[in-house]
């Protein structure tokens, strides 16, 4: 059952709403709550804290809808909020979206329309619940499984199909944070973990931006992976963007010096992709392998703060849209001769 805060100072507007979605209540489909201002909301939030949607005018006494708009972002990112008011002017739109508003009706009120919009907004607040459900309980950006695809599982087709791989072309990229592990032997486990998460966010959006997802997190470094077309020159652009965007972070304090630098390793061509795990633990990774992973790995292993190292091969494909600079001869592991290697310059 969904529970819904009407706020509103017009008490004529509790009676209409009870009227016009009667087969809702009756049916225990919708609860609603009711309030006539945002102080009074904010007091109701806190009986009722399972509440999915609300229903705020602008124009109220004491506390008036664009303000609760800020209050609910606070209080918990869940909750979607309607605007429905007689001010439907661009202004007050566009204030209210900024501020987080999901939808905007104007009064006097379509039903119809309202209907339609709480049933819209309801499904996006469930969607968003229930991908928080997926995370938490798979661990960070692991995917829920649900009992299909469990059933699935146990089933004779399940090493034939979910166990299948296939050979792709793509771009993988390394990026590790600098002298984060020393930072982890000084510093609080919860500002450790909150310090990491901020740098995860801008490192994310920068991968995410130019097309590539992150295929895992590897303690203070992330493995990403470009495919499609021109998937060497994105992670390029997305890694460039990284340290830029890193190195323009300020300092944690004035007590704590930390300036994030990354230190970045990319390599292109053939990997292996599939689901890689324990299929009798039903523990899977939908993630890439092979030597083009690997020597990924190496070379950002090779590279100081601030740089970005690609190999020869990869060099030679991007050397007339980025500017390199030849680094030398290097030893990676697991490599019986020396590898020429470059930097990708700003």
């Amino acid at each position: 059952m969904a529970k819904i805060l009407v706020v509103d100072d017009e008490t004529d507007l509790e009676i209409l709403i009870k009227q016009k979605f009667r087969r809702q209540i009756r049916e225990n489909l919708y609860q609603f709550v009711f309030a006539i201002n945002g102080n009074d909301a904010l007091d109701k939030l806190q009986e009722h804290s399972d509440i999915d949607l609300v229903l705020s005018d602008i124009n109220m006494p004491g506390m008036d809808g664009l303000t609760l708009l800020v209050k609910l972002k606070e209080l918990s990112p869940l909750i979607k909020t309607v605007i429905i008011s007689a001010y439907g002017d661009m202004d007050n739109i566009r204030t209210a979206m900024n501020r987080g508003a999901f939808d905007f009706l104007t009064k006097p009120v379509n039903f119809e329309d309202l209907e339609l919009t709480v049933e819209k907004t309801l499904q996006h607040v469930y969607q968003l619940a229930e991908t928080l459900k997926a995370i938490k309980e798979n661990n960070i950006l692991r995917m829920y499984v649900d009992e299909t695809v469990l059933n699935f599982m146990n089933s004779r087709e399940f090493e034939s199909t979910l166990l299948a791989n296939e050979t792709v072309e793509a771009t993988v990229a390394f990026i590790d944070i600098c002298s984060f592990t020393a930072l982890t032997e000084t510093e609080p486990a919860d500002k450790v973990v909150a310090l990491l998460n901020r740098y995860f966010d801008v490192m994310v959006k920068e991968i995410i931006g130019q097309g590539g997802y992150v295929d895992k997190f590897i303690g203070d470094a992330i493995m990403a992976v470009f495919r499609g077309d021109f998937h060497l020159d994105r992670a390029v652009e997305a890694c460039l963007a990284v340290i830029k965007q890193i190195e323009q972070l300020p300092n944690i304090s004035e007590e704590l010096h930390f300036q994030p630098k990354v230190s970045i390793g990319i390599n292109s061509g053939e990997v292996i992709s599939g689901n890689i795990g324990s299929a009798s633990l039903r523990r899977l990774d939908y993630t890439v392998i092979g030597d083009v992973v690997n020597t990924s790995q190496r070379l950002q292993s090779a590279a100081h703060a601030g740089q970005i190292i690609i190999g020869e091969n990869t060099y030679e494909q991007i050397k007339e849209s980025f500017t390199c600079r030849k680094v030398g001869e290097v030893i990676l592991k697991n490599k019986q001769k020396p590898v020429t290697v470059y930097e990708v310059l700003n």
